[in-house]
């Protein structure tokens, strides 16, 4: 069954408590939250008290995406609210350490890798991960176009965490919407964050409903 992770960072933030109810009546699996420092990429968003607030008010995993440079140092902050926690390959950390501590703290762990970084990379940190996502756009900003090339890194990650035997989720990030989804799910992900798409609809329970019947 594949899994739908609304990003929340196109919310409007003074409704979400509200969009949150909605996507939950809407049978969503989890919410996305972009977390971005202003350094690793160009853009700001927001950080644990916003986490911690929404884990009080819904019982859906929190699947928070770490956009921060050197996210080694605040795993433990963030793992206290995250039930899935995602950090990029590129940022400038010990990556086994740093998947290996997420799991210790009781977190599924997940790394993601950008347009620019091939599959290949990060095939010996696969039996260290709950999940991996590859980005179909280029982290910091909402709104963008799927880029292509996110549906063979899918193809391949599939085809290799299926050789190591691994139960490892694919999770797709970028540009998803009608026309995505399908392409994105045939190359092999499990998990479809969608945030533009979702809510900048004026039915988003009926968006969610059509993204689960592509």
């Amino acid at each position: 069954m594949i899994k739908i992770s609304p990003s929340v960072l196109t919310a409007d933030f003074l409704t979400l408590a509200k969009d949150i109810e909605k996507l939950e009546a809407a049978g969503v699996d989890m919410l996305h939250l972009d977390v971005m420092d202003g350094e690793f990429v160009p853009n700001i968003s927001f950080g644990n008290p916003i986490i911690k607030s929404i884990k009080e008010h819904t019982k859906l995993p929190l699947d928070v995406h770490l956009m921060i440079d050197r996210p080694h140092r605040y795993i433990d902050e963030f793992a206290k609210y995250a039930d899935y926690l995602s950090f990029h390959y590129e940022a400038g950390s010990d990556n086994e350490v740093t998947l290996k501590r997420i799991r210790d703290l009781g977190v599924k762990s997940a790394i993601v890798i950008k347009p620019c970084t091939q599959p290949e990379e990060i095939f010996g940190l696969l039996p260290l991960c709950d999940m991996v996502l590859v980005m179909s756009v280029e982290p910091g900003f909402g709104g963008q176009k799927f880029m292509p090339s996110a549906l063979d890194k899918l193809s391949k990650l599939q085809v290799e965490i299926k050789r190591q035997n691994l139960k490892v989720l694919l999770e797709v990030d970028g540009g998803i919407n009608a026309e995505t989804a399908p392409l994105a799910v045939k190359a092999g992900a499990d998990v479809l964050v969608a945030g533009n798409y979702i809510f900048s609809a004026d039915d988003m329970v009926k968006r969610v409903s059509e993204i689960k019947s592509l």
